[in-house]
């Protein structure tokens, strides 16, 4: 019997005696949960790539203002079912939580995203916790970030993180549509920011190591999702407490290339560090 909760699905079964003290041998001899074992073992049967990021596009091509929307969101869906991203012209910021993809707009409003949607760039897994953590004090986005560092294994691995708890302020941006061709920094010089106070939601997102820059954006990259969905979009600032951390480490990058004519002609040569920096902050 399966019974599906707010954080997935919880599924009930009745397991033997020694494929149980297996389970748990398994568990003692590696250090991992029970529960990722057997989410792990699961996907590797189903053929789920559970520690692989699908990524459609590139940063560097983000940058270059390469928003020609390439791939569905039904499409997207098949590859993960967290993540993040954008819609066709740059229209507002993509979160994908527990496999429904939401687009949060720049009018502040947000809406389940079609599965006609087009994105030209988004990064996707099928999220599992390999590690858990509660933060009992964030003051800052550089603070939080500094916590998170504590936490991860390697800064070689990609790794996927879901933040949850109620942010007793958070301060987030969403970009505005833009006309294909517009480079990044200037198409984010006028994205609408918002402040909310004493919401609760989760932060979606990953953070990737500076050698894949010309990848994916370097460092953390997170957006919001309110628990109530009205409000969403990337992160700029934030305070709260008793924040519950889950990471997932990735290991295998599946990227997805446009074939689109703004994409097969755009300089990529560059490093877009410096551009996605100045596109990532806040600006008002």
């Amino acid at each position: 019997m399966s019974t599906q909760h707010a954080s997935g699905h919880h599924l009930n079964v009745t397991l033997g005696d020694g494929l149980w003290d297996a389970l748990h041998a398994l568990a003692d001899r590696t250090g991992e949960s029970v529960s990722h074992i057997v989410r792990r073992s699961l996907a590797d049967t189903l053929d789920v790539d559970h520690h692989t990021i699908y990524q459609v596009s590139t940063s560097g091509a983000l940058v270059q203002g390469v928003y020609q929307g390439c791939v569905r969101v039904a499409d997207i869906k098949r590859h993960g079912d967290f993540g993040l991203g954008t819609f066709d012209g740059l229209d507002g910021e993509g979160i994908m939580l527990d496999g429904t993809c939401w687009q949060a707009r720049s009018d502040g409003s947000v809406r389940v995203a079609p599965e006609e949607a087009l994105a030209p760039f988004w990064a996707t897994t099928f999220f599992a916790a390999d590690r858990t953590a509660t933060l009992p004090s964030v003051v800052s986005w550089e603070d939080l970030t500094a916590q998170l560092d504590a936490l991860r294994r390697s800064d070689n691995l990609f790794c996927a993180i879901r933040v949850e708890g109620t942010f007793e302020r958070i301060h987030y941006r969403v970009a505005c549509k833009s006309a294909h061709g517009t480079d990044l920094v200037t198409a984010t010089s006028h994205q609408a920011e918002f402040t909310q106070r004493g919401i609760r939601g989760s932060l979606v997102g990953f953070w990737t190591p500076s050698y894949a820059r010309t990848i994916n954006v370097p460092g953390y990259h997170l957006h919001l999702l309110s628990d109530d969905h009205q409000h969403g979009g990337h992160i700029l600032d934030l305070e709260a407490k008793d924040l519950m951390v889950q990471l997932h480490m990735d290991n295998h990058v599946h990227l997805a290339l446009p074939e689109t004519p703004a994409f097969l002609e755009a300089d990529l040569k560059g490093d877009p560090a410096e551009a996605l920096a100045r596109a990532e902050s806040k600006h008002s």
